[in-house]
């Protein structure tokens, strides 16, 4: 079993900062990539970046040379962290951590609970 832990997020004007950082704690050995997503009210989900030690860093047009994704790992636990810099009104959303688990009974999808960022003066 893994699980997700997800800190940061808040309120921003634009132009600002924020971190969001997420822990994997458990069967880490399992996780083949992590990232984060978002989702604003009535848009689905959408992929924000994405990091593994096979294909790197990937991120969506939208946020490309604003956000910068990096990741470490050991044993027992692999973090995931997103630096968003000039923000804008249109990055807000709730923001889920998402980890690929590519265990030998089979992929699948975990996700975070979840954290808010809004980005407004």
């Amino acid at each position: 079993q893994v699980q997700l832990v997800e800190s940061g997020g808040g309120l921003v004007q634009p132009g600002g900062s924020l971190r969001l950082s997420c822990a994997a704690s458990g069967s880490v050995r399992s996780i083949h990539a992590m990232g984060w997503y978002r989702q604003a009210p009535g848009k689905e989900r959408e992929l924000v970046a994405r990091i593994s030690s096979g294909d790197g860093a990937r991120y969506s047009d939208s946020v490309k040379g604003r956000f910068t994704i990096s990741s470490s790992r050991d044993n027992t636990k692999n973090t995931v962290d997103l630096q968003m810099n000039s923000l804008k009104p249109e990055d807000t959303a709730v923001y889920y951590c998402n980890a690929e688990m590519r265990p030998s009974s089979g992929w699948y999808d975990l996700w975070g609970q979840g954290t808010q960022v809004t980005v407004s003066s």
